[in-house]
């Protein structure tokens, strides 16, 4: 296995995986109108390319109050395991990134299934049966998307804005994370763009969580930015071949170096939900 592209020298935190997905599901249901209600907040926290590589500066003292203090939901099929994959690939190289095993390592529970397509809002009571199990302690929930972004609709995103805010109001001690679709190569004037931009914006404008999926792969390491990238990552097979990257058995759809941003993006996100201030 390959060095990464920085030579990280901290002891960083643990997150952990329990299941393999398969392929995104197809899902698609009618779109709902109407405003958006905003429900309980946290503190704004984005994590994009610049969380990736700001990874390095995460203090080593919240690795035991990550461990500690949080259990994930995480609903996901292919595209969201890229995330589990880089988290893998960072606990190859810094063994105190330790995950799922037992006490002393933060638990991350996997569920197959995503976001959907426009208003679908299915994962809204798989969310609350998971949360409502007897002996659940759940206390973060993650929902990523797969291709039901790219041809969402202004409404259908506003449905699952809404769906996620009714969720924060009726678990007020639980944390939410948002997330943007992947890229999909239709560039700024695409669909995927409108639709991402309204999801941040929200998040931006009610002091949301968002894990920005889109925004990871839009921009290589040295800042250059790719805005008609798809989800292969073309750039990263570029970046890699002049650059020392690690490797993987396998990224969902893409290149290990993006699965590798996006375990660096992610304990960046979980750094700084813990309360570490980014600086």
């Amino acid at each position: 296995m390959k060095r990464g592209y920085f030579i990280l020298s901290l002891a960083i935190l643990a997150l952990g995986a329990t299941v393999y997905f398969a392929s995104c599901s197809e899902k698609s249901t009618l779109g709902s109108s109407g405003g958006i209600s905003t429900g309980d907040t946290t503190g704004l926290v984005i994590a994009g390319h610049l969380a990736a590589a700001d990874f390095p500066d995460i203090p080593s003292t919240y690795t035991e109050a990550i461990k500690n203090n949080y259990r994930i939901f995480y609903g996901h099929t292919s595209h969201g395991s890229q995330i589990v994959t880089g988290m893998s690939m960072l606990r190859d190289s810094f063994p105190t990134l330790d995950y799922n095993n037992g006490d002393g390592t933060l638990q991350l529970t996997e569920y197959s299934d995503d976001l959907g397509g426009t208003g679908d809002t299915s994962w809204a009571p798989i969310t609350r049966q998971r949360l409502n199990d007897q002996g659940s302690d759940f206390n973060m929930v993650i929902w990523s998307w797969c291709g039901g972004c790219s041809d969402n609709t202004e409404a259908g995103i506003n449905a699952y804005l809404n769906k996620f805010a009714e969720l924060e109001a009726d678990y007020p001690n639980v944390i939410f994370v948002y997330m943007t679709g992947h890229l999909d190569g239709t560039g700024p004037d695409g669909n995927l763009y409108a639709r991402n931009n309204q999801i941040r914006a929200y998040c931006e404008a009610n002091g949301k969580i968002l894990f920005d999926f889109a925004d990871i792969e839009s921009y290589d390491p040295d800042g250059n930015y790719y805005p008609d990238e798809t989800d292969a990552c073309v750039w990263c097979s570029t970046w890699c071949s002049e650059n020392e990257c690690f490797e993987c058995d396998g990224c969902a759809h893409s290149h290990c170096f993006n699965c590798y941003l996006k375990g660096r993006a992610f304990w960046w996100m979980m750094a700084r939900i813990a309360g570490w201030d980014g600086n």
